[in-house]
């Protein structure tokens, strides 16, 4: 590690933190329905938007009803993408005429299994691609379709949060807000303006903003060259701030496209958190005591400092065969210059692992530098950040509601360890508040651990013949533990709604497509679903006054406690997974072994 890769991932989180305070003070006026300074531009439409919308805005929704409009509004979300996606051939704004059934050269038609898996995606703020953008979407697709879908399925993310926050708020209250209210809100005061002015700064920076058909270029070789354009930059924007990832490109951010420059790299990695820990601020001046929110958030940052640096250290540790070979510096046996196999040169390790730990702390699902080629520690730190079901600051809303239920969890334990009925924030923590939490842990830790092992041995039949148990690695670039978290890391990133591919891996097939598509509506609606529930539980009970063994929420004693609920839920269910894949190929590169690509093995 360098002086400099140190102290950029420092400023990064200070600034973080110093946007922190700001944002979800603005987040808490605006969800309170007080006024700010947007109001006097934004408050006319946003009372247009109710009026042609039949939305009763002062009307209120108990958690089942809350629970039923997020249903809703997700199935006709997942209707309307689907649609689009499968009649694009027929549809405007597409000059490279991309198809359902057939495609241009060199691009991927968008088969009935992968306008489903993608129309799932987009839905539940994940984000998966099983394709490359560029390669398979048209223009009015990227931004009537995915585009949209940033916006909205951040903003219901949000809107989940905020209804569970409530819950702490409220005493003997029989309702939790009105999810349309919230939605449009979040949409209209918080994610529209951030991402315009964002989408502005990228513009001009040189992230391109047209509707032009692709570029030919004359190489000074002869032939001529494609170059991909488009509307990137108000898609970016909203990638990013919301918690999104869906890369207009295939190669994601690490396209010169998308992510031009090294100040554009840092206000992208400063953007995928910054909602999402306003938001810690946010929880803490809604429920009237503003440490809590800042005790969240010291457990949020503290294990996304740690994993940073794990991550920085052990790629700029490089890999130790090299070493041995040679080509080590005397002073460090390390591979000079650390490992820079799939990353930017323009950006360099230091950030590439920074990216690639604030990008698995969120559900962002942005890349610009390539985690199947990181060393085994290097990618197990992404990895466990999503099995800790991404609640390390997290999605916009998913993160704050994950960690809350993980609160939850850990106050229990010490209710059990000190022999009393545990207490948050004055609400009595009781049976269905404490199953609701564990039914969410529960079902994600199911979904990747089961699909996981599934595709591992599972034989399927191709051309009359069943192929050897395992068929389902022959989408797999690497052998031996390294195939292993290729698979793993793909249904983890799914079920915890991340979207980030470790790659080396080909998903677009009916078999992942489907499965994956599976794993992201339990990823995402067992967590929802539970968190509401216990929001209207909590809404209703009244508080409790403090006494002298009440466990206090909001010091270092209680962030430690939260920090190792989190940490030793994920390494006992996920420790054996792992195991099987970074661990002992950590072990086994320090032996000398490594795992050639499959394709390059069958060649030989």
């Amino acid at each position: 590690m360098t002086a400099a890769g140190i102290l950029y991932i420092l400023v990064y989180f200070v600034v973080l933190f110093a946007i922190t305070k700001p944002l979800g003070l603005f987040m808490a006026h605006v969800f309170e329905g007080e006024r700010t300074f947007l109001h006097p531009l934004l408050r006319p439409l946003e009372r247009l938007i109710y009026r042609l919308a039949g939305i009763h805005e002062g009307a209120e929704q108990r958690w089942t009803q809350y629970t039923a409009s997020v249903l809703a509004f997700s199935l006709v979300s997942f209707l309307f993408v689907y649609v689009i996606q499968r009649l694009q051939g027929f549809l405007p704004l597409n000059p490279m005429g991309f198809s359902t059934h057939h495609a241009p050269a060199n691009a991927t038609p968008m088969t009935p299994d992968l306008a489903f898996n993608t129309a799932i995606s987009f839905m539940t703020n994940t984000n998966w691609q099983a394709y490359g953008g560029e390669t398979t979407l048209s223009y009015f697709v990227q931004m009537t379709a995915l585009t949209v879908q940033n916006f909205v399925s951040a903003a219901a993310g949000i809107a989940v949060a905020i209804a569970l926050i409530r819950g702490f708020a409220r005493k003997q209250a029989k309702s939790i807000g009105n999810f349309w209210v919230d939605l449009t809100r979040a949409t209209l005061y918080v994610l529209l303006p951030l991402c315009f002015v964002f989408a502005l700064f990228l513009c001009a920076r040189g992230v391109p903003q047209t509707l032009k058909a692709y570029v030919q270029a004359h190489t000074l070789q002869g032939p001529t060259q494609t170059i991909a354009v488009g509307p990137v930059a108000s898609q970016e924007a909203i990638k990013m701030l919301g918690t999104n990832g869906g890369g207009f490109f295939n190669t994601n951010s690490a396209h010169p496209f998308e992510n031009p420059t090294p100040d554009t790299n840092f206000f992208e990695m400063l953007a995928i958190l910054a909602i999402s820990s306003g938001l810690t601020y946010t929880f803490g001046n809604m429920v009237g005591d503003t440490r809590q929110g800042w005790a969240l958030f010291a457990a949020m940052l503290i294990m996304a400092v740690a994993g940073a640096f794990i991550c920085y250290r052990a790629e700029a540790g490089g890999n130790p065969i090299l070493a041995k070979l040679g080509v080590e510096t005397t002073a460090t046996r390390n591979q000079p210059g650390g490992n820079m196999e799939g990353k930017e040169v323009r950006f360099g390790i230091a950030s590439s692992a920074l990216w690639a730990t604030a990008t698995t702390d969120a559900s962002n699902g942005s890349v610009n530098s390539m985690h199947d080629s990181y060393t085994p520690i290097g990618g197990l730190v992404p990895m466990f950040n999503l099995q800790t079901d991404e609640v390390i600051f997290g999605g916009v809303g998913s993160g704050l509601y994950g960690m809350l239920l993980y609160a939850i969890v850990g106050v229990f334990i010490a209710g059990l360890m000190v022999g009393r009925t545990p207490e948050y924030l004055g609400k009595k923590i009781q049976q269905k508040e404490v199953k609701m939490a564990m039914v969410a842990v529960i079902a994600t830790a199911f979904s990747i651990l089961a699909f996981t092992g599934i595709s591992s041995v599972a034989r399927f039949k191709k051309n009359g013949y069943w192929n050897p148990p395992g068929a389902a690695t022959a989408n797999l670039a690497n052998s031996g533990p390294h195939g292993f978290s290729e698979i793993l890391y793909t249904y983890t990133s799914q079920t915890e709604d991340n979207g980030s591919a470790f790659a080396g891996i080909d998903v677009n097939t009916p078999w992942y497509n489907l499965t994956g598509s599976l794993a992201m509506l339990l990823g995402r609606f067992l967590f929802i679903i539970p968190s509401l529930a216990i929001a209207g539980a909590l809404a209703e009970k009244k508080k409790v006054p403090v006494t002298s063994g009440t466990l206090p929420t909001h010091g270092a004693l209680f962030v430690g406690l939260l920090i190792a609920t989190v940490i030793v839920v994920g390494a006992l269910t996920f420790f054996p997974a792992l195991a099987l894949g970074p661990i002992v190929e950590y072990y086994l590169m320090h032996s000398g072994k490594l795992f050639a690509s499959l394709m390059r093995s069958a060649a030989a």
